[in-house]
């Protein structure tokens, strides 16, 4: 300690043995045989008096002199300062937005935002708000009877976009290899031909992992047909990343991994680069993914899956459309403009309107002939005809204008699609024929003050909206925590991964070998293929659990191929990174093994003994991943008690050896040891640690305390 010096001692310098402070400070008499006066001794007396309570009787004069100051001028009163206090720190606020206009503060729904951002809506105020009821309200089930004037558009037409979509899940109830070989590359293929037939004709896609493999597949001229669709506008990747990732378990780390993953790999093919996010599926939407999107360049998102009743409230307001802000952000520098879907569902009949019944009746695919039920509203879709069509179109745009009206402008988004859609070119055909004749009728008469068109650009709220429930009481909160197992194998998985690229890039940048280059090159696939499994996995039927169990075990039996391959190449790469692999080394196994090993999937992993003979010792590398020192403690299997723990100076480590036990009734001891010490590693660094298995003769030289 600092002031241990101070402490504790009985002498002082210049003090004898058994002398005290004040003791030191009295002048010292030389023995005289000659007796002094009586006046002499007393006033000698006096004088020791007063040098051996000299600071008692100055404290005692102070307080006297102090008592008669405070009865004669009162007690004073605190100094002023010069400077004049500093004010209560004010927000600074923001410039209204052009698409939204700002409200006046709102105290009670601000309340969560006292040091951070000034914004209009909380979450946390909207479910304080939301008595949570579930009134029936009739056609529209969880909102109201929507109805309307007629004269809103009389200056300021009505324009609808509608959105051709596919949501293709990357394994739900089949595996992600058997959607695409029964559904999605019949999806993409379809979606080529249809829109080469029609310029008007526009759709969108989001998943990357089945686009990749559908172009790993396709012609050479299907290449250039789908590349031709995107530059000129027709066909628009939304989101891009390698899948609708969740938004509730996925660390952030998988999610910026899985969405660079999917825009590198488009952005490298196709020469595109997504502004806009789609996320039409999760089950519940994070305030994060929106930072994140945001810091990614995206403008603008699309979200669906949000309480039904939260929806309902921002219905009543018309706030579906809104800035999603960060709650500490007071510059305003991380808004991203959201479009929430007001209705039950993404399909056809909870997206026209908000009567599903009618809206059922336009979805061409239910109909005698597609592999879809039919709408089990009992009215079902009838081809558009010269003759029907007045009636069909204005029965349409009746529940366009309908759900225009919970949305503050003159713009409405009305996706066209569901799940694995467009499978067949007779399917898209019939969409994409019936549609035309009434979007052509539409635009031709102008007493309907409306526009309607196909498009792919789109406007696109802020806080958590999480819990999720579609209806009545049915909370979407089991997925949090349903197959934990893979969970945990799950961020397993990404901290290997990012050590490996740490690893990769070390190699790749400070050695100068050629070994580390021929090393990191040979591996690039593996680890590609590592970070697209580890990306599979965020899709939002993935990392919940809401898969069947055959399809998660594709799933863990991919993170598992990876975790082997990845550890492989961390062993080998030790070793070059050490100076001690050579070029006709290249395909013998390496010399450090990883020590956690798992012999499959769904197993847990268990810690490999270091087994060495007397004499002998073994090495133990330690790898830190992170951008900052780690100081933690270390722990290893040995089978040995007789063990010690020394750094790279051959230098003993303080360390502990315990017994490793188990759960059984006749054998408790394993007959291994733990062997367990502090370690401090630096950024990106390794450390070296030799464990020597000691004879007996040379046992105590290594023995600790």
């Amino acid at each position: 300690m600092p002031f241990s010096s101070y402490i504790g001692g009985n002498t002082r310098r210049g003090g004898g043995a058994g002398t005290t402070w004040a003791q030191s400070l009295l002048p010292s008499s030389t023995a005289k045989s000659k007796i002094p006066p009586r006046r002499s001794r007393r006033r000698t007396a006096l004088i020791n008096f007063l040098f051996t309570n000299f600071f008692t009787i100055a404290l005692s004069i102070s307080l006297i002199f102090l008592l008669i100051t405070i009865l004669h001028f009162g007690v004073p009163k605190p100094l002023s300062s010069p400077f004049k206090s500093r004010p209560k720190p004010t927000f600074r606020l923001p410039k209204p937005r052009k698409t939204i206009p700002r409200k006046p503060q709102n105290d009670n729904d601000n309340k969560d935002a006292v040091f951070g951002a000034v914004v209009d809506i909380t979450t946390t105020g909207l479910y304080d708000k939301i008595e949570f009821l579930d009134v029936d309200g009739g056609p529209w089930k969880q909102g109201w009877r929507v109805s309307y004037r007629g004269n809103e558009w009389d200056t300021e037409k009505l324009k609808v976009f509608v959105v051709p979509h596919s949501h293709n899940d990357p394994g739900w109830k089949l595996t992600v290899d058997e959607y695409y070989e029964r559904q999605s590359r019949h999806i993409l293929d379809t979606i080529v031909e249809t829109l080469s037939k029609d310029v008007r004709r526009k759709f969108i896609w989001e998943e990357m992992s089945y686009l990749e493999r559908w172009w790993r597949d396709a012609a050479a001229n299907k290449r250039e047909l789908f590349t031709s669709l995107v530059k000129n506008g027709q066909l628009e990747i939304v989101g891009g990343g390698w899948v609708m990732n969740d938004e509730a378990n996925s660390h952030y780390f998988a999610i910026i991994e899985q969405i660079a993953e999917g825009n590198m790999w488009l952005n490298d093919t196709i020469g595109f680069v997504p502004k806009n996010s789609w996320a039409i599926d999760p089950f519940g939407y994070s305030a994060t993914m929106a930072y994140l999107l945001r810091r990614m360049g995206f403008e603008n998102m699309l979200i669906q899956r949000t309480h039904y009743e939260v929806k309902k409230e921002l219905a009543l307001k018309k706030n579906l459309e809104y800035a999603w802000r960060q709650s500490w952000d007071a510059e305003e520098t991380t808004d991203i403009f959201v479009h929430m879907m007001p209705f039950y569902s993404y399909d056809i009949p909870h997206t026209c309107g908000p009567e599903p019944a009618i809206c059922c009746q336009f979805d061409f695919a239910r109909v005698h002939g597609f592999y879809y039920e039919m709408c089990p509203w009992g009215e079902h879709p009838v081809e558009t005809t010269p003759e029907n069509v007045r009636e069909r179109a204005q029965k349409l745009l009746d529940q366009y204008r309908k759900k225009s009206t919970l949305y503050r402008t003159n713009t409405l988004l009305v996706p066209l699609g569901d799940d694995f859609r467009y499978i067949s070119v007779d399917e898209a055909e019939a969409q994409f024929r019936n549609y035309q004749k009434l979007f052509d009728y539409i635009n031709s008469s102008p007493s309907l003050n409306a526009e309607a068109n196909l498009i792919v650009g789109f406007p696109s709220l802020s806080g958590d909206f999480f819990t999720y429930a579609d209806r009545q009481q049915d909370y979407w909160s089991g997925y949090y925590v349903s197959r934990p197992f893979f969970k945990a194998v799950d961020r397993v998985l990404e901290e290997t991964l990012r050590a490996t690229e740490m690893m990769m890039a070390l190699l790749l940048g400070y050695c100068q070998r050629a070994q580390c280059e021929k090393l990191a090159t040979g591996f690039g696939y593996k680890l590609t293929a590592a970070r697209r499994n580890l990306a599979l996995f965020q899709h939002h039927d993935g990392v919940t659990g809401t898969a069947k169990d055959h399809v998660v075990r594709d799933y863990g039996i991919r993170m598992h191929t990876s975790l082997q391959d990845l550890q492989i190449f961390m062993s080998k790469a030790t070793e070059v990174l050490l100076g001690i692999r050579h070029e006709k080394s290249d395909h013998n196994p390496s010399q450090f093994e990883p020590e956690q090993v798992r012999s499959k999937y769904d197993v847990q992993p268990v810690h490999k003994a270091i087994n060495a003979h007397e004499g002998t010792w073994q090495s133990v590398i330690l790898f830190n991943s992170l951008e900052q020192t780690r100081e933690e403690v270390v722990m290893v299997i040995v089978n040995r008690l007789d063990v010690a723990v020394l750094d790279s100076n051959w230098t003993c480590v303080q360390s502990q050896v315990s017994p490793e036990l188990e759960h059984d009734r006749n054998k408790i001891f394993t007959g291994r040891h733990r062997v367990h010490w502090k370690a401090s590693v630096p950024a990106w660094g390794c450390k070296h640690i030799i464990l020597p298995m000691v004879l007996p003769d040379v046992k105590k030289p290594y023995q600790l305390n």
